[in-house]
């Protein structure tokens, strides 16, 4: 498996998923922006984050380490995106698309875990 996060299809889907955190959250009430748009943008935030952290550690452990961090951190992001679909704050359709989209990013993130850690047995 490559450690080059450019090559990787779970790195351009967290990326991209980011990028669309950070556009739906611009438009949040300012008394959200220390509270739930915080929360959320540092979910999103991470997930890309810990992939490139771990893609550049040095032992598979490690990798799977922070690769383990990026799949919590999207069960976190999943669940504020619907704390703010359910509080009104994201436009349903949104927050409905966006939960969807990291339900597959968790899958994919699990696949490539399951994966890793055979390397290891």
């Amino acid at each position: 498996m490559s450690r080059d996060v450019t090559k990787l299809r779970v790195f351009h889907t967290a990326d991209e998923l980011l990028m669309r955190v950070y556009r739906v959250t611009s438009t949040l009430p300012a008394e959200e922006r220390y509270g739930l748009q915080s929360q959320l943008r540092r979910a999103a935030m991470s997930i890309p984050l810990n992939i490139v952290e771990g893609s550049a550690r040095r032992t598979l452990r490690e990798y799977v380490s922070f690769l383990n961090i990026a799949t919590a951190s999207s069960s976190e992001a999943a669940y504020l995106v619907s704390v703010a679909g359910r509080l009104g704050l994201i436009e349903s359709t949104e927050a409905k698309s966006l939960e969807a989209d990291y339900r597959e990013l968790l899958k994919a993130l699990r696949a490539m875990l399951r994966t890793l850690q055979g390397l290891s047995d």
